[in-house]
């Protein structure tokens, strides 16, 4: 098995449902404006992980994660039996964005159409990858920082051990964040 890698996801099917519970849609009901939006967003989305395997191990302080090392009890239950752990970052890529800002001016329905398009895309693509990934071994369910007690902080580690400026075109801000927005960074372990 590889040890890490850069992948170019295919074109994964939308998931209409989840769409709608992230747009806050009351009953699950869509706007027509939806398949517009999905029409176009098709052509920006760009699905890509980075990923890499790490041994793991528990310390009297904690995990060490062979990338990082913390405290985070949280983490320490989700992972309790592992012995290694796939570390990833996915990215549904820049365009969702632009479109966001875009239709923020133009049409403020739209943008939240597409806000809720690029978090279920993210998270279809986080779900696809786990499952292949874990077709041969496995995984716990992924665990990100900023969830439960795991900080945020960790972010800057991720991105170290990833090179996710050069492998995927991201950046973290000050304040933590990613950009592109429709990026997750996560933990899972066998």
């Amino acid at each position: 098995m590889n040890r890490s890698g850069v992948l170019d996801w295919p074109h994964l099917p939308p998931d209409r449902g989840e769409i709608a519970r992230y747009a806050g849609c009351p009953g699950g009901v869509l706007p027509p404006l939806l398949e517009e939006c999905l029409t176009e967003a098709e052509g920006v989305v760009k699905n890509r992980v980075a990923w890499r395997c790490y041994p793991v191990s528990f310390t009297e302080e904690g995990l060490d994660l062979g990338f990082a090392e913390t405290a985070s009890r949280d983490l320490a239950r989700n992972l309790l039996g592992c012995e290694n752990i796939v570390l990833f970052a996915a990215t549904a890529g820049p365009g969702l964005d632009q479109l966001v800002r875009k239709y923020s001016r133009l049409s403020p329905a739209k943008a939240q159409l597409f806000q809720a398009v690029g978090a279920e895309r993210v998270e279809t693509l986080c779900d696809a990858f786990c499952r292949e990934f874990g077709r041969e071994i496995p995984l716990r369910p992924r665990y990100s920082p900023g969830y439960g007690d795991l900080p945020l902080s960790l972010q800057r580690d991720v991105f170290a051990a990833l090179n996710l400026e050069k492998a995927l075109g991201l950046t973290l801000g000050d304040n933590l964040l990613i950009t592109p927005t429709k990026t997750v960074t996560a933990i899972a372990g066998w």
